[in-house]
C-alpha cells in the first residue's frame, strides 16, 4: 500500500454516508463515499504513481444538418479493454496492480483519465459561456454556420459501486445502493455548478453486448457543455403538450396495464410506445428535477425499488440481461419546473439467445419498429419481479 497522507476533506451526507475528497497523482479529483456502517478507517492512502500529463480537452464539432455537437476525443482509444482481474483498474491499488484508486473503499468516484468532455471548463478555457437564463436556441451553441467547433468542456467521472471485480448495481446490498444514490446526488449538485456545464447524466452500462469494457461494477457521470439532443426533444414535447406532461404520464400509467412496480414515492412502468424489447421508466411520483433534489425518504425507498427492478430484469432469463440504465435529469439551468427526473432502463435482449440490432430504418432514419408489445413486456417483468 502507498504511504498514508493527510486526511482528505470530510463531510457527512444523508443516510450517514461520509464523503472524503482527495486527489490522484495527476491532479484528478477522487472522492470516497463511505457506507454508514463502514468497516473502513478514516485514513486513505495517497496516490504515489508517476502519471503522464492529463490529455488536452477534446474538441467538439457541430453537425450543421442536425444541430448536434459531436465530441472528438481521440484519447479514449487508449482506455482499458476487458483486462484480467489482477489488473482491474477500478480495484484498490496493490503492489502488482497500480490501479486508479489508492485505497480500499466502499464507493469511489474519480475523474476519468480519458474523458469525452473536459478536463477544461468554461472559465479556465476562455470559452464564451452560454447565457444561463437565455431561451433555448438563442445562445452561442445553437448559432448557425458551417464547420463550427468548440472545446468539449465539462467533466466525465467514473462511479465505482464496490471494490469487487465483478457485479453491477443490482448485485449490491441495499446499504451500498443507498451510498451510491447519495454519491449520485452529491455529484449531480457539484457538477451542475461547474462553469459551462449544462446537463448532468449518471448512467450504467452492463454487459459486453452493450459494449462494456470493464466487468468491475461501476457507472459513469457525464457533465455536458450543452443540452443533449434527447433532452432538447423532451423540452420541445413539453412545450407542445403542456408543462404538466410528466404528471399526466404518471397518472395515466399508474392506472394502466404497463406498471411493473410501484411504491409510496416511485413508479416503474413500460412506456406506451416502448422502442426496445425491454424498456422500463422509473419515475418519482412528485416533480423532482434531478437526483440532487430528491428527499431522504425518496432516496431510501429508491435503494430498495431500484434493486428489485434490476433483479427482476435478471430473473427474466437464466443469464444476466445486458442493459443501459440512464438517469434523465433536467438541464442545470432551464426546464427545472417541467422536466422530471426519470430512469430509462433499456435492453436489446428480445429472447434468451437473441438481441435486437438497429436496422436501417432505426439507425439511419430514427424510425423505430417495436418487437414486443409493451403490455406483454410489462406482464413478463411483473412476474419476474414477483418471483
Amino acid at each position: 500500500m502507498s504511504s498514508l497522507g493527510r486526511p482528505p476533506s470530510v463531510q457527512t451526507l444523508g443516510a450517514g454516508v461520509v464523503r472524503r475528497a482527495t486527489r490522484l497523482a495527476d491532479g484528478r479529483e477522487l472522492i470516497y463515499f463511505d457506507d454508514a456502517d463502514t468497516s473502513l478507517g478514516e485514513e486513505r492512502s495517497i496516490d504515489t504513481r508517476t502519471l503522464d500529463a492529463r490529455p488536452a480537452t477534446a474538441m467538439m464539432r457541430r453537425d450543421v444538418l442536425t444541430g448536434d455537437w459531436i465530441s472528438i476525443a481521440a484519447s479514449r482509444q487508449n482506455r482499458a479493454f476487458l483486462p484480467p482481474a489482477h489488473l482491474d483498474p477500478l480495484a484498490p491499488q496493490t503492489p502488482t496492480n497500480p490501479s486508479e484508486i489508492p485505497s480500499t473503499y466502499d464507493v469511489a468516484v474519480f475523474e476519468n483519465k480519458s474523458p469525452s468532455f473536459g478536463p477544461g471548463l468554461a472559465a479556465a478555457s476562455g470559452e464564451v459561456e452560454a447565457a444561463r437564463d437565455a431561451p433555448l436556441g438563442l445562445d452561442d451553441l445553437d448559432a448557425p454556420g458551417l464547420e463550427r467547433s468548440r472545446s468539449a468542456i465539462g467533466r466525465c467521472e467514473v462511479v465505482c459501486f464496490s471494490p469487487s471485480h465483478t457485479g453491477s448495481f443490482g448485485t449490491q446490498t441495499p446499504r451500498r445502493a443507498r451510498t451510491v444514490i447519495e454519491a449520485w446526488a452529491d455529484r449531480t449538485a457539484a457538477l451542475s455548478a461547474l462553469p459551462g456545464v449544462q446537463q448532468v447524466f449518471p448512467f450504467e452500462n452492463r454487459g459486453e453486448e452493450i459494449g462494456v469494457t470493464l466487468h468491475h461494477p461501476h457507472g459513469q457521470i457525464y457533465a455536458y457543455p450543452y443540452i443533449t439532443p434527447h433532452t432538447k426533444l423532451l423540452l420541445a414535447a413539453i412545450e407542445r403538450e403542456g408543462d404538466d406532461l410528466f404528471a399526466r404520464i404518471v397518472a395515466a400509467e399508474g392506472s394502466g396495464p404497463r406498471v411493473v412496480l410501484d411504491s409510496e414515492h416511485w413508479i416503474a412502468y413500460v412506456p406506451f410506445a416502448a422502442r426496445w424489447p425491454i424498456e422500463v421508466h422509473l419515475t418519482p411520483r412528485r416533480h423532482v428535477p434531478d437526483l440532487a433534489a430528491t428527499s431522504a425518504p425518496e432516496r431510501d425507498e429508491l435503494a430498495d425499488v431500484y434493486l428489485r427492478l434490476l433483479r427482476g430484469l435478471d430473473a427474466l432469463y437464466e443469464t444476466p440481461t445486458p442493459y443501459i440504465a440512464a438517469w434523465h435529469q433536467s438541464p442545470a439551468h432551464v426546464g427545472r419546473d417541467t422536466v422530471r427526473l426519470h430512469l430509462a432502463l433499456t435492453s436489446p435482449r428480445r429472447a434468451a439467445d437473441k438481441l435486437k440490432y438497429l436496422a436501417g430504418s432505426e439507425a439511419a432514419m430514427g424510425a423505430w419498429i417495436g418487437d414486443i408489445p409493451p403490455e406483454t413486456s410489462a406482464a413478463r417483468l411483473r412476474e419476474a419481479i414477483a418471483s
